[in-house]
């Protein structure tokens, strides 16, 4: 059975709202031509050492004809393009904020299926957590085509509208859209939209970055502080080093020796010339809309698969 059409592809220049607005309703949106052909090229220039050195995978839901590496701000210095996009930080913005005082980089990684790959099964990238669906958007993921996305190559499967659903309900074969897109362009989707990468049964390899933003006060599932040590990340520019993690969560969340850590990582070594709570954040704080629990769900399955061949 094919998959149905993709919606909600906006061209590059399209307002950052719009993009935001049909994530919130519908789970996902793809940004065509997001970057140019050049920058495309130097991030495809910076990874390809890894790409030749990394090995397919041995674990069935990674795919065992899938190359994967992470820690991409260590490798690449163009991908930096990719993690701070205006559109994209809106987006998360928009999902994110409402929640958190800061959002961070929850993981970066390249997705290179191998012609012969099957498909990926159908997912959500909140299982890292035990928080029933639906919730909140815990996660903002995106994919950045590398090559062009197709329905053949194995371009990500995803369910509209899916962040809405309760955690006990599996898709059908006929709600499974699958992501076409050129290279340069971006899928982005809340981690509770269920997901998956496809089979591939063309010639050639699909290659995307995937780029997660997670809330503030969750763990992030890449180790950024090792992925990304202090003195790599001394390099990197401000807005980057607090996406990593290298500046507080919330008040006092994230302390080093009661040091705020983007002073601790710059040389601030007493205390008391380190705010950890000042006004403008404590009012953010209070600001922010609160989760209520009302029930808890055990033993439902994290990952859903269905045919869509």
């Amino acid at each position: 059975m094919m998959a149905m059409e993709l919606k909600n592809t906006f061209a590059g220049d399209a307002p950052s709202e719009a993009v935001a607005a049909a994530v919130a309703e519908d789970g996902y949106a793809v940004v065509r031509d997001a970057v140019d052909a050049d920058t495309v090229a130097a991030v495809k220039a910076d990874l390809a050492p890894y790409f030749e050195k990394a090995h397919d995978g041995h674990e069935e839901f990674y795919g065992k004809l899938t190359k994967r590496f992470g820690a991409l701000l260590a490798k690449s210095t163009a991908v930096q393009a990719l993690l701070v996009h205006p559109t994209v930080l809106a987006v998360a913005d928009d999902a994110l904020l409402p929640h958190c005082v800061r959002y961070r980089l929850h993981y970066s990684g390249v997705m290179h299926i191998e012609p012969g790959e099957t498909r990926q099964v159908l997912h959500r990238d909140i299982g890292l957590y035990p928080i029933a669906n639906p919730c909140p958007p815990l996660t903002v993921a995106t994919m950045w085509a590398l090559s062009d996305f197709t329905r053949e190559n194995g371009g990500t499967r995803l369910i509209p509208g899916s962040h809405l659903w309760s955690s006990n309900r599996v898709p059908k074969p006929e709600e499974v859209v699958a992501t076409e897109m050129p290279a340069g362009s971006v899928l982005i989707y809340t981690g509770n939209t269920i997901h998956g990468g496809g089979a591939n049964r063309a010639e050639g390899s699909r290659s995307g970055v995937a780029l997660h933003y997670n809330l503030g006060w969750l763990r992030q599932e890449e180790n950024q502080y090792m992925a990304v040590p202090p003195e790599l990340a001394r390099q990197l520019s401000d807005q980057i080093q607090e996406l990593i993690g290298y500046s507080l969560g919330s008040s006092s969340l994230g302390v080093v020796d009661h040091i705020d850590p983007k002073d601790y990582l710059h040389g601030v070594r007493d205390p008391a010339q380190s705010s950890l709570s000042s006004p403008e954040m404590e009012k953010q704080v209070q600001a922010l809309s609160r989760f209520h629990i009302s029930h808890s769900e055990d033993g439902l399955p994290n990952y859903y698969d269905v045919d869509t061949d």
